[in-house]
């Protein structure tokens, strides 16, 4: 025998097939033009914060095509480098070694491993944008601290995908517009440490990072990281530095499990 599903009379299903509590007998419907009115500020507060994310961070490009010129790489290499890598941090990391005279292969294990948090974003943000099959490898490449940053601050799929997509797309196309810019003007501008432009990228970094920190844990890691990573710069190969920082995770994590005390905000 077929049992009857009851369905609870003072809720309706929504759009995303969820239950939400219907009108209450009696009330007024709720006004369409007040609806739609409210809709509209929440796109437009979407594509504001989207664009001024990727505006702000995009110009950092610049910086990136100068620090690379004075690495030793050429304009072809730096714009191939945003084109296809297109991670700041990871990018930032790697010409900075390579200018403090590291190893390549020691350059680009250290860009790598820091590169690989955007793959934990990707997790996170394929079941929150559930994008379809075909356009998932392309937006994969946009999977980065900003677009996470913009996504997973949003109330909404529909909203995360505005953002994510806005965000994207503005920081892919002024990122690799100012790269090919700065890396032309590297000689224009001369020593780029003496404008503090190598110093661009890791301060958007730190400031895109600092708010996220919210928890005990989350804070433990990153000062342990800056710890260890500052420690051991005058005395390992350049690059290194950034692996051994990395070991700050499962170190914190361990020692959490050893303490009787949980986790506290």
């Amino acid at each position: 025998m077929n049992e009857q599903q009851t369905v609870d009379p003072r809720k309706t299903p929504d759009a995303e097939g969820t239950t939400a509590p219907a009108a209450a007998p009696g009330s007024a419907p709720a006004d369409p033009t007040t609806t739609g009115a409210a809709a509209r500020d929440g796109r437009r507060a979407v594509l504001r914060d989207s664009l001024g994310v990727g505006v702000a961070v995009g110009l950092s490009g610049f910086a990136f095509g100068v620090t690379a010129a004075g690495a030793g790489i050429s304009v072809a290499q730096a714009c191939v480098l945003s084109l296809l890598v297109f991670t700041g941090a990871s990018q930032f990391a790697l010409v900075g070694a390579l200018a403090a005279g590291g190893n390549p292969f020691t350059a680009a294990a250290g860009a790598f491993f820091l590169g690989t948090r955007n793959a934990f974003y990707g997790l996170r943000l394929s079941q929150l944008l559930a994008l379809p099959r075909p356009v998932r490898p392309l937006a994969a490449h946009w999977v980065i601290d900003e677009t996470a940053a913009v996504a997973l601050a949003q109330k909404d799929r529909t909203a995360a995908r505005l953002g994510f997509t806005v965000t994207g797309l503005t920081l892919f196309v002024l990122w690799n517009l100012t790269t090919l810019l700065g890396a032309l003007g590297a000689e224009a501008i001369g020593d780029t440490r003496a404008w503090g432009l190598d110093a661009a990228g890791p301060a958007v970094f730190l400031a895109l990072l600092a708010p996220m920190l919210r928890t005990g844990t989350e804070r433990a890691v990153a000062a342990l990281a800056l710890v260890l990573g500052l420690g051991f710069l005058p005395v390992l190969p350049a690059g290194v530095p950034v692996l051994v920082a990395a070991l700050a995770a499962p170190a914190v994590l361990f020692l959490k499990g050893r303490s009787p005390k949980g986790d506290r905000p």
